[in-house]
Parts: C-alpha cells; sequence; structure tokens
C-alpha cells in the first residue's frame, strides 16, 4: 500500500486530482508518532473528534492525551483536508472553542485548523 498514488482520482470533496494521498497506508505507529507530535506542540483538547473515516485512526490515537478540562477547546481531525468543508460541518456541532488538525492540507488551511504537512498551491489541487 502506497501513501501517494498518482492517477486520476474524484476525491471527496468532488475535485478531480490526479494523485491521491491514501492515509491507510500509514501502520500504527505512524498514527502514534503523529498523535504525540500534536501533543507535544502545545495542543491540549478536552475532546478529541474525527471526520468518518479520514480522521478516525488519528483521533484514536490522540485519545491518551485528552483532559476533561472545560476550559479546553473540542479538537476536530482528519487525515486530508481539500476543501475544508466537512471540518466547518463538524465545527457548527459544538459551543465553545474548536480547533482542528489534519495531517495533509491541499491548500490554505482556515485559521483554526493547524496542517502538519500543508502542500504548496502548485501541487494541492
Amino acid at each position: 500500500m502506497s501513501l501517494f498514488k498518482l492517477g486520476d482520482f474524484i476525491l471527496h470533496s468532488g475535485s478531480k486530482s490526479n494523485f491521491f494521498i491514501d492515509c491507510d497506508a500509514l501502520a500504527d505507529a505512524d498514527w502514534q508518532a503523529l498523535a504525540r507530535l500534536i501533543y507535544d506542540k502545545g495542543f491540549r483538547f478536552r475532546k478529541v473528534v474525527s471526520i468518518p473515516k479520514g480522521g478516525l485512526k488519528l483521533a484514536e490515537a490522540l485519545k491518551p492525551y485528552c483532559f476533561p478540562n472545560p476550559e479546553y477547546p473540542v479538537l476536530v481531525v482528519d487525515d486530508v483536508l481539500t476543501t475544508g468543508k466537512s471540518m466547518e460541518e463538524e465545527k457548527e456541532k459544538y459551543s465553545g472553542e474548536v480547533k482542528g488538525v489534519v495531517i495533509f492540507s491541499r491548500g490554505v488551511c482556515p485559521d483554526w485548523i493547524t496542517p502538519i504537512f500543508q502542500l504548496h498551491e502548485t501541487f494541492g489541487r
């Protein structure tokens, strides 16, 4: 299984792309390392929620880092952000502060979402 695939793809957003980022190729150790990286960079959250299905493994890896402090935000996670629509829809379900983290962003993220890896606009779509 390969993380990056070349070809003709229709993304979840409906956009066409000549490459696909398949995070199912990541091993459990990769998810654990990404979760630790997020924690080590100062993200503190009271609850972690994911965008199905891409963010499920990351959310699971982040659960040990949740703190039931009501002053902490809800953390919304996904594997790959293209338009941000799914993240925005999920954000609307929660009151109070919400932060987002994605592993890969195909372009510029909204202010409340932090990408671990962000593709230059030349390569994003």
